[in-house]
């Protein structure tokens, strides 16, 4: 089932997810929405934080973006991304390595809404998979960029939490917009 994306300014965005104990049928089917309301909206990641659940759950697929490879490392040994594709984190932890690159970024709770992120070039992550099985591996390019971005999510920050001064008032007026959109539309849904 496609779910509703929340958008800035839905206070989930900003919650920090709680873990994840089991992987019972409930989240099962949660992940399997994810990925549904993900494709849908041409997106390469998910949290659990934009369709309004706020635990540590994420779902990406890089396949689709050819202009910007990924990397994957699987026990210290270079892997085909597509072989790992789809990917399930729950509980995810990951360690940043390497040098900061600049990339550019956008989110599906911030339509048409794009800035570059400085973020680090690789990273090393430990997770559970759909199966509650743990995996771990080591991303680098597109794949690295949007562990860390949908990693954030799952504890309550956006990537405009991570834009330089700049770029985030350059985008100003289009994020108090799509903020005063969503507080609208959500006083609206209380009165009803």
């Amino acid at each position: 089932m496609i779910l509703e994306v929340v958008k800035y300014g839905q206070p989930v965005l900003r919650q920090k997810g709680a873990k994840i104990t089991t992987v019972n049928a409930e989240v099962k089917h949660l992940i399997a929405d994810m990925f549904e309301t993900m494709y849908a909206a041409k997106g390469i990641g998910l949290a659990a934080q934009q369709v309004a659940h706020a635990v540590q759950l994420t779902v990406l697929d890089v396949r689709a973006v050819t202009d910007r490879p990924s990397t994957i490392e699987v026990a210290g040994q270079p892997a085909e991304v597509a072989d790992h594709m789809p990917l399930v984190l729950i509980n995810p932890e990951i360690k940043p390595v390497g040098d900061p690159i600049v990339g550019p970024e956008g989110c599906l709770s911030f339509p048409e809404i794009y800035g570059d992120i400085s973020r680090p070039e690789f990273v090393e992550v430990k997770a559970l998979n759909e199966k509650g099985k743990p995996i771990s591996f080591k991303a680098g390019g597109l794949l690295a960029r949007a562990v860390q971005h949908e990693f954030d999510h799952l504890h309550g920050l956006l990537f405009i939490d991570r834009m330089d001064k700049k770029t985030k008032e350059e985008l100003r007026p289009e994020l108090d917009a799509l903020q005063a959109e969503t507080k609208a539309r959500l006083a609206l849904a209380k009165k009803k």
